[in-house]
């Protein structure tokens, strides 16, 4: 079964990803990638409560997930890979083909503005997603698979 959705969500892991994704999409596992997250032993510990025990939960940074990007698509489950902002996934998808990107929550912060209720962007995040978009990634945001989901030129 191929992944099935790439996540950016600058939340991780929660209830929206885990229930709100994953048991509709009867989810298996989840690979999260982050730099500060993989090479920290404490966050993936948080990470991994949130987490049932009948999912796995990866984490890798971009290069170690360009490698195991390959066995997480030939993986029998689907799987969710996720990124907590833009400029990780675009990295991931430089290096691996990723059809579409699901944007899911990129929170409030300075110098950004709210696009949707659950996407505030600022200028340089709206021209990475363009230009992850000119590479032929489709992207489009949609907080869980009951809403509406929102094309990347309706979201900008």
């Amino acid at each position: 079964m191929p992944i099935v959705l790439h996540r950016i969500d600058d939340r991780l892991i929660h209830g929206q990803v885990v229930v709100g994704w994953g048991r509709p999409l009867g989810v298996g596992f989840i690979a999260l990638v982050d730099d500060t997250v993989a090479a920290s032993e404490w966050e993936q510990e948080l990470y991994r409560m949130g987490v049932p025990p009948e999912m796995t939960l990866y984490f890798a940074d971009v290069e170690a997930a360009a490698r195991q990007h390959a066995l997480w698509e030939s993986d029998p489950r689907p799987g969710i890979v996720l990124a907590a902002d833009i400029d990780t996934m675009r990295r991931l998808a430089a290096l691996v083909a990723i059809a579409e990107v699901n944007v899911g929550g990129i929170h409030q912060a300075p110098g950004r503005a709210q696009r949707l209720r659950y996407v505030f962007l600022s200028q340089d995040e709206e021209r990475s997603l363009r230009a992850l978009a000119d590479t032929g990634v489709r992207i489009s945001a949609q907080d869980v698979p009951g809403s509406k989901t929102v094309e990347l030129e309706e979201l900008l």
